[in-house]
């Protein structure tokens, strides 16, 4: 599982992106010379961040809890999900049966272009609203934004400052290899 990532802005200019103890290290170093504001890659939420609190991989340290016996904890969660009676046989008649089936359809949607492309668009909106809500030309970009429509929402940002502009459009279409 990759390490998640961050960004953080002081005002409207990026200081850092990476892992949560560069940002952090970026935070420290900024101190109290202006607002600062973190933000996840993955959701463009606001996140807070104990500047204090996270180290460089070399100098964290790895707890080392035994493993017990069986199997591991998974997180698995039962909950009930109403069906028809169609809908039950054709998946109990399935490889695995029907949890089995249920997580390998869920996986699928997860992975699905459509699905990456609601995640993009609502993680560019999070962060968008967060720091551009009272720029000129907002309400139009987050309508082109939700539209797809990358040639127009780059217009309508153009006057934005650049950093702002900039992670907003990593967000919103982010390239295959990179997160944002």
């Amino acid at each position: 599982m990759s390490q998640a990532q961050f960004t953080v802005f002081q005002g409207t200019q990026r200081l850092a992106q990476g892992e949560p103890w560069r940002v952090a290290q970026a935070v420290r170093q900024a101190g109290q010379a202006g607002a600062i504001a973190v933000f996840d890659d993955a959701t463009g939420k606001p996140v807070d961040i104990d500047p204090h609190a996270a180290r460089p991989p070399e100098q964290a340290t790895a707890a080392s809890e035994p493993r017990g016996r069986g199997r591991p904890k998974l997180g698995v969660t039962a909950r009930e999900v109403t069906l028809l009676p169609r809908h039950w046989d054709w998946l109990n008649a399935q490889p695995g049966g029907a949890s089995v089936t249920l997580r390998k359809l869920v996986e699928a949607a997860r992975r699905s272009p459509e699905a990456a492309t609601r995640q993009s668009q609502a993680a560019a909106y999070a962060f968008m609203s967060a720091m551009a809500g009272d720029f000129p030309g907002f309400e139009e970009a987050t309508r082109s934004l939700f539209a797809g429509d990358r040639p127009t929402l780059e217009a309508r940002i153009a006057p934005w400052p650049a950093d702002i502009r900039d992670y907003a459009l990593a967000l919103a279409f982010p390239r295959p290899e990179t997160v944002a």
